[in-house]
């Protein structure tokens, strides 16, 4: 009997009037999230490219590898280059030595002219075949400077700097000018999303995105909205801090905000299910009840795990949170 009485008077004391605390419920405004598929991608791939058409003989670098611009990363070769190069030496050899016979010439005709047995004319004939063959020297080395010009851009240069993302050919291919030998992202790494048109409007370049990574979830923020809609989609670039760039184009879920509105929110503690259906205590005077609701989705709100209240509730309502 002292059992049964005293369970009462704790029950009796449980439902006294300011002894539950109790919440007013009051319009919130929420953020309303779209989740997206994001690729991490760099912003920038450029490939870089054969100067000179040959044979690749060295490739200095591979997938993953981190460079530099301006960065040798491979080494193509033309041997004609250097044949070009051996008959140019070889016609310069041979003006030389014809400078060096028009130059006595000159010499020996200076003299006799003096002596009065030339004449000025045969005098002038012998500068002009001099000044001749010294422009033809001056052209075939300016020839030579062209060829070994050429050979030097069988150097492949890294266009930016970042990381390989592909090397399309390897030693011992025959390259043609303009063609890729391998593949360079550069100006940082980005989540690059894919939005349908619809959400343009709601894009703003600086909104704070949600983001689901492997340790759990992130925020990043849109730095660049592209103005060109691909196939109804409008592409977009998200900074997070921190990005783990290994593998380039793997898939991350990014939530976007599509705007805001009003919604009552509970905290999920108070949510209490049984056969199904939802209940939150509710006060009403001096009695509390349990209300049946409809739940819709969760919400972080300072920190702490909100639920919507879609029906069941309304503004003004105290919600029995706990007992003191």
């Amino acid at each position: 009997m002292r059992a049964l009485m005293l369970t009462a008077l704790l029950a009796f004391a449980a439902a006294l009037p300011g002894h539950a605390e109790t919440l007013v419920l009051a319009p919130q405004v929420v953020t309303d999230w779209k989740a997206v598929s994001g690729r991490i991608e760099a912003r920038d791939t450029i490939p870089a490219r054969a100067r000179l058409g040959g044979t690749l003989i060295e490739v200095t670098v591979t997938e993953g590898d981190t460079v530099q611009a301006g960065q040798p990363i491979a080494e193509i070769e033309d041997q004609k280059l250097g044949f070009q190069i051996g008959a140019i030496d070889a016609q310069l050899q041979s003006l030389r030595a014809q400078q060096e016979n028009a130059q006595a010439e000159l010499a020996r005709g200076e003299e006799l002219l003096a002596r009065g047995v030339s004449t000025a004319q045969r005098l002038d004939a012998l500068r002009t075949q001099l000044d001749v063959l010294t422009g033809q020297i001056a052209a075939q080395q300016a020839q030579r400077q062209v060829v070994e010009q050429q050979a030097a851009e069988g150097t492949v240069l890294a266009p930016v700097s970042g990381r390989v993302l592909a090397v399309p050919q390897t030693r011992g291919a025959v390259v043609m000018a303009g063609e890729a030998v391998a593949m360079i992202g550069g100006g940082g790494f980005f989540l690059r999303v894919a939005v349908p048109e619809r959400h343009a409007a709601l894009l703003a370049e600086g909104a704070v995105i949600g983001i689901e990574t492997a340790t759990g979830p992130a925020e990043g923020r849109l730095v660049k909205v592209y103005p060109q809609i691909e196939t109804g989609r409008v592409i977009a670039d998200v900074e997070v801090p921190g990005l783990d760039a290994a593998f380039v184009d793997a898939r991350v879920l990014v939530r976007l905000p599509m705007g805001s509105r009003e919604a009552l929110l509970v905290p999920q503690s108070v949510v209490a299910t049984r056969s199904g259906l939802d209940f939150v205590r509710v006060t009403m005077g001096e009695q509390t009840v349990d209300r049946s609701v409809v739940l819709g989705g969760t919400h972080q709100v300072d920190g702490a795990e909100m639920i919507e209240v879609l029906t069941g509730l309304v503004a003004g309502d105290s919600v029995v949170t706990g007992n003191e």
